[in-house]
């Protein structure tokens, strides 16, 4: 699948790069996608939540009132769960969240995302550009002429570029990654995929090994 590169401004460069059919035009696999981002969110999770039980709130252990003849009902602890202060019934405990998933599985994931984003004509390949100067207002610019001021962004550099990085951090729509740092996720949660020239050999060699 051929397509055209653009430079900063939204016009043709007049060159064209192959995109392969074995990254970009495969048969999704849903339930892998699906596993995937599964698997990233619940990454995403810190697992922390911990509230006390009964065991562990500080009190005082003497029994509160006489077993009989108060006229209510029987009660041994202040630390009880029924009363005010006391521990929690079975509260959250802390828990790792971390699911596994094979180094295969993970590629197909994230070549069906890529053939998903392929057919809605979603993927756009920009030639390699820097920022002199890291200017969220330069890269604004860069959003309108390629139309995607007012969507969901995500530029795939080749290599770690400060300056571009930068330069996007402020802007909630738009999202700058390297080609390692690509994820099913992230490839879905992105209305248009930007892909540098710079990134084409390195990801298509990641997804086919």
């Amino acid at each position: 699948m051929k397509v055209a590169v653009l430079d900063i401004k939204g016009k043709e460069t007049g060159r064209k790069v192959e995109l392969s059919d074995a990254v970009y035009g495969i048969e999704p696999n849903n339930h892998a996608v699906y596993l995937d981002v599964k698997q990233y969110l619940a990454h995403q999770r810190q697992g922390t939540h911990k509230s006390k039980e009964r065991a562990e709130i500080s009190g005082s252990t003497r029994k509160i009132k006489k077993q009989k003849g108060t006229g209510t009902a029987r009660a041994g602890s202040i630390k009880s769960p029924v009363f005010r202060g006391g521990g929690r019934i079975f509260g959250p405990r802390p828990k790792d969240y971390t699911q596994k998933l094979n180094k295969n599985l993970k590629r197909l994931a994230r070549k069906s995302a890529l053939s998903i984003k392929s057919k809605e004509n979603a993927i756009l390949v920009l030639e390699d550009f820097n920022l002199e100067v890291p200017k969220t207002k330069d890269f604004v610019q860069i959003l309108k002429s390629l139309g995607l001021e007012n969507k969901k962004s995500l530029f795939v550099l080749g290599d770690s570029n400060n300056s571009v990085y930068l330069a996007s951090r402020n802007l909630n729509r738009s999202e700058v990654i390297t080609s390692s740092e690509l994820s099913t996720y992230k490839i879905l949660n992105a209305n248009n995929i930007v892909l540098l020239e710079g990134s084409l050999e390195g990801l298509e060699l990641n997804l086919t090994k």
